[in-house]
């Protein structure tokens, strides 16, 4: 359920749009935000970061659009790995829509509780896909506590201690939107079971495609084709992972 068994990026796409796109969104506005420093990337910072001030001040779509920003490569890079880690499996299950929605919804949940409860913090600026993605936890948890036909029980001990390991980290690390934690996955719980009606469980069958066999027809150029090893294609979104973090690294400079 957590463990990628895709055999390219362009599979996983196939599979899985919702999530590969909100990963190449997060990583295309680091890019322009962070490593190029376009002036077009702060604006878009500074017009879509959470702001308990600016929010008050009637600028409501930064109940939103924190969620595709970020702040640095890391904070970028994690909640994107945790995003393809665990949000495949959902997206397969609920559906596109349902997917992304709840996604949002989670998200907004989240800021929407930094707004009136983080009162205290006027001038807190919050950015992070990380309410959102604790919103698919609340899923998650709420199917291994009362859905359990979708669910085994080796993988719901895996969301338990992810969760819990991430809910004693949003306390003891500095700098975290406690609240967006907390509410974006109380909001994933809570509407899960409007999202779960005549869900099936995931299953890496219903992924499998009809491909050609080409292997019946002769084609005499098929040995000169240069193809990419076949352990490049499995591990080439770490590689670009990697590559991204060197980058990053190097900008810092």
């Amino acid at each position: 359920m957590f463990i990628r068994t895709e055999r390219s990026i362009k599979e996983f796409m196939q599979y899985y749009p919702v999530v590969a796109v909100l990963v190449i969104i997060h990583l295309s506005l680091w890019v322009i935000i962070d490593f190029l420093q376009l002036p077009i990337g702060t604006q878009l910072f500074q017009w879509g970061a959470g702001s308990n001030y600016y929010i008050d001040q009637g600028q409501y779509w930064r109940f939103l659009t924190p969620i595709i920003l970020h702040g640095g490569l890391m904070h970028a890079l994690f909640n994107s790995f945790a995003l393809v880690l665990f949000g495949p499996a959902l997206e397969q299950m609920l559906g596109r829509f349902k997917f992304l929605f709840i996604y949002i919804a989670a998200g907004f949940v989240g800021n929407l509780a930094t707004f009136f409860l983080g009162s205290h913090s006027f001038y807190f600026v919050h950015v992070g896909a990380s309410g959102a993605i604790f919103g698919l936890f609340g899923i998650y948890v709420f199917m291994a506590i009362f859905r359990k036909h979708l669910i085994d029980q080796a993988n719901s001990q895996i969301v338990f201690t992810i969760f819990i390991v991430g809910l004693i980290m949003t306390f003891i690390r500095p700098g975290i939107n406690i609240y967006a934690h907390i509410f974006g996955f109380i909001g994933g719980f809570v509407i899960a079971p409007l999202v779960l009606i005549n869900v099936r469980p995931f299953s890496i069958w219903r992924n499998s495609r009809v491909r050609d066999d080409d292997s019946i027809q002769f084609n005499p150029n098929r040995w000169k084709k240069r193809r990419i090893p076949q352990k490049i294609k499995m591990n080439i979104f770490w590689i670009i992972l990697a590559i991204l973090v060197l980058f990053g690294l190097i900008s810092r400079l």
